[in-house]
Formats: C-alpha cells, structure tokens, sequence
C-alpha cells in the first residue's frame, strides 16, 4: 500500500494533521493542501494522485468549486468532507461527481477504512476482468467503460454502480439491495442517490443508457435487448 497517495485537503492544520496520522500509520503516502487552489496546483502537477480527501468549508475556493476543477482533469475518487448534514449538499456532492460524501464530527478509523476499500476497488488487478454487453465494454482493471470502442469518462462511484448493474444483468435490483452492495451496508444516505447516479450514467452512455431499466416502486434491472 506504501505506493498509494492520497491528497488530503483542508485549511484546518489540526484535521490534516489528525488524518494524516491515521494515513501514514496505514502506510499511504500523504500530500497537504490548505485551500482548493493548492489542491488544484498538486492534481495539475502530481499524476500520481490516487484519491482526494476534500474538505467543503475552506478560503478562496471551497471543496465544490475545488471538485468541479478536479473533475475537468482527473477521474481520482473524491472524498468529501462536511460539517453539513443537508441531504441537498449530499446530492450535489454525487452530481459533481463525488465517490464518498462524509459528515464531520467522523472517526478517523471509519474514514481510512472506506479509503482502504475505495482504493482496493480501484486498483484491484486482473486480467481477465472485461464485462460485455450489447455495445458496451467494461474493463474492470483499467477502469474503462466504451460504447462501441469509444472510451466513456464515469466518476468511479458511476462506475461502480454500472459494473453491479452488468455483474447482475437480467435480476431485479431494489434500491437497499443496490445502497448494501455498492455504497456499502453502513451508508445512510438517501436512496435517492442511486437515482441521481443512475440519471447522470444513462446520459453519459447514450442509447445504451436504456440498458438500464427502471422496476418503478422497487429499483432497477439491466437488460441488453439483443
């Protein structure tokens, strides 16, 4: 794990410092940004980046302009962090593409393990791990999903959410059951956030956006029309 860095971001010295002790405690490597322009600066010059802890509340440029600036270069997974609880922040964490969305006061043990299990996702390796269905490829390793051979750019909790969907194609996914497997069985946040994924990805697939089919009053069942 000594390989892996992770960004963290937030202009309280304090939190950086208590989080980047739990971090390095677990072997990552840590990078320290005080602002969302620092931040901004390290995505543009260190490629090697592999998830972003950001902090919403933060000077001259907050965590939600901070993501949107990050999402025009880089697909890394991003963790927010806010002393908010409104579930409409929580939304428009996932619409701008978030991967994890976590409300301070947190316990520092429970945050790195959802970066261990963000990042065992990410950079889980095999070879021959490639879905295909109908017109749409799905390579697990790479992290890259195409439309007839045209790369398609997915946040990685989109594309989490598409590999359950192809894993399952042809079963009837309720919402919980979705929420358990995907955002994990200790998430409490609305169901409406599969909705909101499930929106964004069927925009950013095209015609094949409608392999995904809407089970109205329960969830949702993929299903390629041969």
């Amino acid at each position: 794990m000594s390989d892996l860095k992770v960004l963290v971001v937030d202009d309280e010295a304090r939190m950086r410092k208590i989080v980047k002790d739990f971090l390095v405690a677990k072997d990552y490597k840590v990078v320290e940004a005080s602002n969302g322009e620092e931040a901004i600066d390290i995505v543009y010059e260190d490629k090697d980046i592999d998830l972003v802890l950001l902090d919403v509340m933060m000077p001259k440029m907050d965590g939600w302009e901070t993501c949107r600036e990050i999402r025009k270069v880089s697909q890394v997974p991003i963790i927010m962090l806010t002393a908010k609880s409104d579930e409409t922040d929580e939304l428009l964490g996932y619409n701008l593409g978030i991967d994890e969305y976590i409300t301070k006061p947190f316990s520092p043990k429970i945050l790195v393990a959802r970066i261990d299990a963000i990042l065992r996702r990410t950079n889980k390796l095999n070879e021959e791990d490639i879905i295909s269905a109908g017109r749409l490829t799905i390579n697990k390793t790479s992290h890259v999903v195409s439309v007839d051979g045209n790369p398609i750019e997915l946040s990685f909790k989109e594309f989490e959410l598409l590999c359950y969907f192809a894993e399952n194609k042809g079963i009837a996914l309720s919402r919980e059951k979705i929420l358990n497997n995907v955002w994990n069985y200790d998430y409490f946040g609305d169901a409406r956030t599969i909705d909101t994924h499930v929106k964004k990805i069927r925009s950013k697939l095209g015609d094949c956006g409608d392999y995904i089919k809407t089970i109205w009053g329960m969830g949702y069942k993929f299903e390629v029309d041969e």
